[in-house]
């Protein structure tokens, strides 16, 4: 898909997003590739605008002593966002 503009971008971003505990709107990345927008211009538009990718939650080991090592997340730290939090008053 060729470059998208701002104006489509923020239609977009308003249609996908969903309120935030924050007070802002949260998105989904898959909800982004699912729609087949253009996703590098999509993401730079949330970025430029104060979007920051969501903070994944450690999980927690429940096994025991050894369970870290049972549990390796280290592959977490590679993988990408799945949603990206926007700041309150962005998407109005």
């Amino acid at each position: 898909m060729s470059r998208m503009d701002d104006e489509m971008i923020l239609a977009l971003v308003k249609r996908l997003a969903r309120p935030h505990p924050s007070g802002g709107a949260v998105i989904e990345r898959a909800a982004i590739l699912a729609d087949g927008a253009d996703f590098a211009s999509v993401i730079a538009w949330i970025a430029d605008h104060g979007g920051q990718p969501e903070a994944r939650v450690a999980a927690v080991s429940t096994r025991g002593l050894h369970g870290a090592l049972l549990n390796n997340t280290r592959g977490e730290q590679s993988r990408p966002p799945l949603r990206y939090v926007l700041p309150a008053r962005t998407l109005t």
